[in-house]
């Protein structure tokens, strides 16, 4: 009894500032089974389940670099975010969290840790602590009873009961939603959702992220019209991105002469998404459109945006002079760090759909935790959005004539290629990923 009073309160101590649903080391590893168990029936699910994102949600190398070489760190040096020691891993580790396994053991060590967001995690919840749930406000029970969408669910190994919880949203902004200890809403896709047309129809997270189709979940189960796959793609998944943003691509006129000024409008419409693009970690997720030109000789030419005017509409423009992330280099004492370049390799004067967080120095930062404000601009694309760009370019004197194309190419990337090469992640972690494309030709003559 006396271990488990100072558990609890060694958790009140690490998690100064969060929403605790779940009570870190009120368990242990034992009380949960492994998805490889789970498994044995489920054979398909667990297959989904172990190539989602779900089952790497501690091991993923972005995740790993970000906990150990950034969260961890900070966490020991200022106060403020020493919460963050433990809520990082409620979410991304939460086998290590209830089991009190804190700080857990990198991924390459192979603990339970590594099982991430795994099947017994989700099935034995039983609901929140929150009408409109933040920061690992789930509350859980292991046991042989496990929860889920179900009424007449049965099975030989364990007892089934029927969750309404898990058929909401609310289930995932358990998680998905996250304030810093600055009091910044730092992951918001349930409250975007929330806020957008789609909570209104009563379409929810699931109906997206995990589809239905006729099948069983066992071998031995009921054949079913609306199985659940528990694939869970999302931004991390190639086929999901392409095509998330619809574009479309005009021009004032199919036929100019040189020195003349050819202008051109591109149409981006989110019709796909619940949320925002990007949403979730959107203060490392890169979304940006280039527009060029390919004259009759192959040679090419970016085009830079047209400014709007808006306030905050410099971080929406690339700038390669332009250096951000400094919280980085004082978190690994590096001397005279200046820096990462913002904007990493995306070419000047393309437009970045993005909502940038700032420290409270007021420096550009991809440190979720020591967020203070994230308000001075949100140039998102949100659910059933439109936005518009328009683009001036004076053909150039000396352009050959002929056909010059117009390609319009939309482009998302997980963290920006600065951060990427910085920490030497592999390349598949921070490369350009084609969304979209719109192609036109124009006649110089």
């Amino acid at each position: 009894m006396i271990k488990r009073i100072v558990v609890f309160l060694m958790a009140a101590l690490l998690l100064p500032g969060l929403c605790i649903g779940a009570k870190m080391g009120q368990y242990k590893y034992d009380d949960f089974s492994s998805p490889q168990k789970c498994g044995a029936c489920h054979k398909k699910i667990f297959q989904e389940w172990n190539d989602s994102m779900m089952s790497k949600s501690y091991t993923h190398s972005w995740d790993q670099v970000e906990y150990f070489e950034l969260a961890l760190p900070h966490a020991q040096k200022l106060e403020k975010v020493s919460g963050v020691k433990a809520g990082c891993i409620a979410c991304h580790g939460p086998l290590a969290f209830l089991s009190g396994d804190i700080p857990p053991k990198p991924a390459d060590k192979n603990t339970r840790a590594n099982e991430g967001v795994s099947c017994e995690i989700c099935h034995n919840i039983t609901g929140t602590n929150q009408k409109e749930p933040f920061n690992f406000s789930w509350e859980i029970t292991p046991g042989k009873t496990k929860n889920g969408p179900r009424k007449d669910a049965k099975s030989p190994f364990h007892k089934s009961r029927f969750s309404n919880f898990h058929k909401s949203a609310e289930f995932c902004a358990t998680c998905h939603d996250e304030q810093s200890p600055y009091g910044a809403w730092v992951k918001a896709t349930y409250r975007e959702w929330k806020n957008g047309p789609y909570a209104k129809e009563g379409v929810v997270c699931q109906d997206c992220h995990m589809h239905k189709a006729p099948g069983k979940s066992t071998s031995m189960g009921k054949n079913r019209p609306d199985i659940a796959h528990h694939v869970f793609q999302g931004s991390h998944s190639d086929s999901k991105l392409k095509g998330a943003i619809d574009l479309a691509l005009y021009a004032n006129k199919k036929a100019l002469s040189t020195g003349n000024n050819l202008k051109l409008r591109v149409v981006l419409f989110n019709g796909k998404a619940g949320h925002y693009i990007p949403s979730g970690s959107s203060e490392e997720r890169m979304l940006w459109l280039e527009v060029w030109a390919i004259d009759a000789n192959g040679k090419s030419y970016h085009i830079p945006v047209k400014s709007k005017g808006f306030k905050g509409e410099d971080y929406t423009i690339a700038n390669s002079k332009t250096y951000a992330y400094q919280a980085i280099g004082e978190i690994k004492e590096i001397k005279g760090f200046k820096g990462l370049k913002r904007d990493g390799d995306v070419p000047d004067g393309a437009r970045i759909f993005r909502k940038p967080f700032f420290d409270p120095k007021g420096r550009m930062t991809i440190c979720q935790w020591y967020t203070k404000d994230n308000t001075v601009v949100d140039y998102r694309i949100g659910p059933r959005e439109t936005k518009i760009e328009n683009y001036v370019w004076e053909l150039p004197s000396n352009l050959p004539k002929g056909k010059l194309t117009i390609n319009a190419n939309l482009f998302y990337a997980q963290v920006p290629s600065s951060v990427g090469k910085f920490f030497k992640l592999p390349e598949s972690e921070y490369r350009p990923i084609l969304v979209n494309t719109a192609k036109m030709v124009i006649e110089v003559k």
